[in-house]
């Protein structure tokens, strides 16, 4: 969280809401008429309660299955997903679903496919609180409030197709914030929008993270908007390649031990590569000593180094 982010939060008129996420090699395979598809591979992720992150890479990278599992949709093949104190694989398709009506907000890619276009904004809010306001105990914010949280107040009564692509993205937002979810899963909310529409978005996403605390995990193909959440983390082939933190790019240690180089460096050495390993306390230094076409020679060298508390 950055320091004016911070600073926001510490002001918000309410406390902090959000739910911490935990992925320990998560698998997920497709099964196809030509073979399986592997679309997530050992994916290990820490998000904790009330952060920002941005899941950034190309289609097919694994993004939007990953936040699929996350938002209850469907079961990983194998490892686990822990939703704040729930591990998803234990749930039963009822647990599934009162986790989709109250803790998880899903907002899908396409502001339109989130809402309903015949109905006023309010109403679109009132119904996507249905499922959440039958839980005993549980208080829900009225529609105008969501509405005024993503810049909307005072649009309650207009109808989706009256609204800009800014304005509809934001009203999809309200309808994912309506039940009050401590995680909200926002995928590719800025693909179809112009500079200032984008900028609009983020701003509401600043605004509901400082508010409410909200845990806010948002899929993009676009770096900048990776930056300017704060923490991105790339997709790449099924898992997690690398790691953005305030302007600054880290190599990620997976759970089995395994790192992905950046794609600039894995393309100057074909796979099958040996290295040598040198390490003292804070780096690694990695010597390509033979390629698969020589087994002799000094091909070249890769280093990657550190701070104590990063993956080196």
């Amino acid at each position: 969280m950055t320091a004016a982010r911070q600073d926001a939060a510490e002001t918000a008129a309410q406390p902090a809401g959000g739910v911490a996420v935990t992925c320990h090699r998560l698998i997920h395979i497709y099964p196809t008429a030509t073979g399986d598809v592997v679309a997530l591979s050992g994916v290990d992720l820490n998000i904790a309660a009330g952060e920002m992150l941005a899941l950034v890479g190309p289609s097919g990278s694994g993004k939007s299955t990953l936040v699929a599992i996350l938002g209850g949709l469907m079961r990983p093949s194998a490892g686990r997903v822990y939703v704040g104190d729930d591990e998803l694989s234990r749930l039963s398709a009822k647990g599934l679903a009162a986790l989709r009506g109250a803790t998880v907000g899903t907002v899908l890619q396409g502001a339109e496919r989130n809402l309903l276009p015949y109905l006023s904004l309010s109403r679109n809010i009132w119904l996507a609180q249905r499922p959440a306001a039958r839980l005993a105990g549980r208080r829900l914010d009225p529609p105008e409030a969501i509405l005024d949280l993503v810049g909307l107040g005072g649009a309650g009564a207009r109808r989706v197709s009256d609204l800009t692509p800014g304005q509809r993205q934001r009203a999809a937002l309200a309808q994912g914030l309506a039940a009050g979810p401590g995680l909200l899963l926002v995928d590719e909310p800025t693909s179809q929008l112009d500079v200032a529409g984008r900028d609009e978005v983020l701003a509401a996403l600043d605004t509901v993270n400082a508010r409410r605390g909200t845990t806010v995990v948002v899929v993009t193909h676009d770096g900048e908007v990776g930056a300017r959440l704060g923490r991105a983390v790339t997709i790449r082939d099924g898992r997690v390649g690398a790691e953005g933190r305030d302007g600054r790019d880290f190599a990620v240690v997976a759970g089995d031990g395994t790192i992905q180089l950046p794609p600039e460096t894995s393309a100057a050495f074909p796979a099958g590569t040996l290295f040598e390993v040198d390490q003292d306390d804070q780096s690694i230094t990695l010597r390509a000593v033979a390629t698969p076409s020589s087994l002799d020679g000094d091909d070249g060298v890769a280093s990657a180094s550190g701070e104590p508390g990063h993956a080196r």
